[in-house]
């Protein structure tokens, strides 16, 4: 039997223990296995008590199942549910049932999205959505893919995609009526028309900003500076824990260390990195480098120094401010030389001062590096990319339309073959495996 028509489990909770916990199973064997399982099938949609037993009718636990059968289904598949106690060995002793059926296996990561696609229950920009809310770790993320997996872009796509095939069936028909004298330009100006209202509505959404994209990837922040001047301190007190180690001697972060933040619901990677020096030690010489690269990719650059260290040693393109530390110690007291337009912030790490300051600026970049609102359609590359070829093919269309409506015809085909991929309906098998392996086993 192929792997796709095999009935596939997993555990879709979380990791046990935990008081209750989630086994899921689709497939053709779904009904078969519950009636072995729970002794009779329950009422589709309706939570049933029953005492799971395996093959032997040794029991395994008391538990509640729900029945869903197909289509109207999460999968579009015959769908089962065993809500058990989340102890290890119950669901050690449930799982090992499932596998002793015939042509039932444990699902691979993204396989019930997978088949739900599949079966039509949603489209890829919904699946990269529902993949986007699994991986959320803000509120604002969670809000973005959410919109997203109800169809924000979906709904949109379909109905340009539809409207593409309006247009051509009219220059298609001028082509088929082409010796009836004055129809084809009857059929064509009407079908110019939308494709240039459609053309201006995608072109709308390309040139909105682009803060959904920059939403899902998150803002990354980078301290960096000399020596033991403080930035794993900074880094800790950022994090409110321990994530760096702390030592009075330099050279003590040899690698980059990156911990997530949520600053006011926008997703921010803080870079701790390597203190920037010539040094001859090879391994601190590989940590310096690295911190340097790093620095150079970030969105916005922390650059840490005491009152004797002044000179910013940064050479990328991104913003950088420059925090005084150690405002504490007397040794500090010298101003730092401010160079123009760079924020100036002065701080104790250790001891707090001037930390809600430093904060508060983050979260004002972050508000403005990501923008106000949250109206972005495009939230993966993938997807501007596609839309980009849209627009080609449209513009291309009105262009040769003149040259021939046979040439106009099959721009809109492409155009429409564009939007088909976007949705994953056609020629986007090179793909799947990509996007469904990034989630996790059991969704």
């Amino acid at each position: 039997m192929h792997p796709r028509d095999q009935t596939i489990f997993a555990l879709s909770s979380g990791r046990p223990p935990s008081a209750i916990a989630l086994v899921r199973v689709s497939g053709s064997q779904a009904g078969k296995i519950v009636t072995s399982l729970a002794g009779k099938l329950p009422s589709p949609r309706a939570a049933t008590r029953a005492l799971l037993k395996d093959i032997g009718q040794r029991p395994i636990d008391d538990a509640v199942v729900l029945w869903f059968p197909a289509p109207a289904s999460a999968t579009g598949e015959d769908v089962a549910e065993f809500h058990v106690h989340g102890g290890r060995a119950v669901l050690a002793a449930l799982l090992a049932a499932l596998s002793g059926f015939e042509n039932v296996r444990a699902a691979e990561p993204g396989e019930f999205t997978r088949r739900a696609f599949e079966n039509g229950k949603l489209d890829l920009t919904e699946a990269e959505g529902l993949d986007d809310l699994i991986h959320a770790d803000t509120d604002r993320q969670r809000r973005q893919a959410l919109r997203q997996l109800k169809g924000l872009l979906g709904d949109r796509a379909r109905d340009w995609r539809a409207r593409i095939i309006e247009a051509s069936a009219l220059i298609e028909a001028g082509i088929d009526f082409s010796d009836e004298g004055d129809v084809p330009a009857e059929l064509i100006a009407p079908a110019l028309a939308k494709v240039k209202a459609l053309l201006a509505e995608i072109e709308e959404v390309l040139a909105g900003p682009s803060r959904s994209e920059r939403l899902r990837d998150g803002l990354v922040v980078a301290i960096a500076g000399p020596p033991n001047v403080g930035k794993s301190t900074l880094m800790n007190q950022l994090a409110r824990r321990e994530v760096a180690i702390v030592s009075p001697h330099a050279g003590t972060t040899r690698d980059v260390i990156e911990v997530q933040l949520d600053l006011d619901g926008y997703p921010v990677t803080v870079i701790d990195t390597a203190g920037i020096r010539e040094t001859d030690d090879p391994v601190e010489q590989e940590g310096v480098r690295r911190a340097r690269a790093r620095a150079a990719d970030a969105d916005l650059v922390l650059w840490l120094a005491d009152g004797s260290q002044a000179a910013i040693q940064h050479d990328g393109l991104a913003p950088v401010w420059m925090v005084r530390n150690k405002i504490d110690l007397d040794a500090a007291s010298r101003p730092l030389a401010e160079k123009s337009g760079q924020g100036v912030f002065q701080i104790s790490a250790s001891r707090g001062d001037g930390l809600p300051e430093l904060i508060e600026a983050l979260v004002g970049f972050a508000q403005n590096y990501f923008g106000d609102g949250e109206g972005g359609v495009i939230t993966r590359t993938r997807q501007r990319q596609l839309l980009l070829e849209t627009v080609g093919s449209l513009r291309c269309c009105i262009q040769v339309v003149e040259q021939g409506e046979e040439l106009a015809a099959e721009e809109l085909r492409m155009a429409a073959h564009s939007l088909g991929r976007l949705l994953g309906r056609v020629d986007v098998e090179d793909i799947l495996d990509v996007i469904f392996r990034e989630f996790c086993v059991g969704k």
